[in-house]
């Protein structure tokens, strides 16, 4: 057995304008990609955090008020998407990968959108996964990895001693192959948050073929541990909430 860990990135600075820093109450609007504990979680949190700061901020989550709002927060990457699209109020994304933001700025950019934005990622430094998979399984020194060539992932420097086996993955259908050929080669199988290797639809199938090649996983979220994975490193939507 081992202790899981959770644990926080903050990335970026939200830049609101002088008016709106000296404002007496910030209005803020809260938007859920969905209605899931996570969410929930997250909303429950940011509320109850607040309020034991005594924070001089009202949070609406009312569908149609953004307009009247001073900041989104947006949690998930559909909300995140429908408040940059909809709306020119600075926007805060949460609970989102770095490579799905980074790709919503662009287009961001190309339309020329006025509002500012930021975010809290889900992502986790490549250092503390490292150090991560060091402490919890001395001697898997070769760390596979698998990505989507629309991933953006820069592949990290390995500490001495550990050895990096990435792949891309062309295509849906050359998956279980490319998953194969790492799993067969590598010590530990490194989870990253890439949704269109590891979507719903197959992360199953992929615990199942790592427990077939005797290769522990370590996914990014406590739904991975709950399902098999041997840890994670995540941040909790209370965590995030506080931050």
């Amino acid at each position: 057995m081992f202790r899981q860990f959770a644990t926080l990135l903050l990335a970026g600075t939200l830049v609101l304008p002088a008016a709106l820093a000296q404002a007496a109450t910030l209005n803020v609007h809260l938007v859920m990609s969905d209605s899931t504990a996570p969410y929930r979680q997250f909303s429950d949190t940011l509320n109850q955090t607040l309020a034991a700061g005594g924070a001089d901020v009202v949070i609406e989550s009312q569908p149609g008020k953004e307009a009247s709002a001073d900041l989104i927060v947006a949690v998930g990457m559909k909300a995140m998407e429908l408040a940059v699209a909809r709306s020119d109020v600075p926007v805060l994304g949460v609970m989102i990968p770095r490579a799905s933001y980074e790709m919503l700025l662009e287009r961001q950019s190309a339309q020329q959108r006025s509002g500012s934005t930021s975010a809290i990622y889900l992502d986790q430094p490549w250092r503390r996964q490292l150090n991560f998979i060091r402490a919890v399984l001395p001697g898997h020194n070769t760390v596979g990895l698998l990505y989507s060539p629309d991933s953006r992932i820069t592949l990290p420097r390995l500490p001495a001693g550990m050895s990096l086996n990435a792949k891309t993955v062309g295509t849906p259908q050359t998956l279980f192959d490319a998953l194969e050929a790492i799993l067969d080669s590598s010590d530990v199988l490194l989870v990253v948050p890439d949704s269109e290797i590891y979507s719903s639809n197959n992360v199953r199938n992929i615990l199942l073929t790592s427990y077939r090649y005797k290769v522990p996983l370590i996914g990014v979220s406590q739904a991975y541990v709950n399902a098999g994975a041997l840890g994670a490193v995540f941040s909790t939507p209370e965590q995030l909430a506080v931050q």
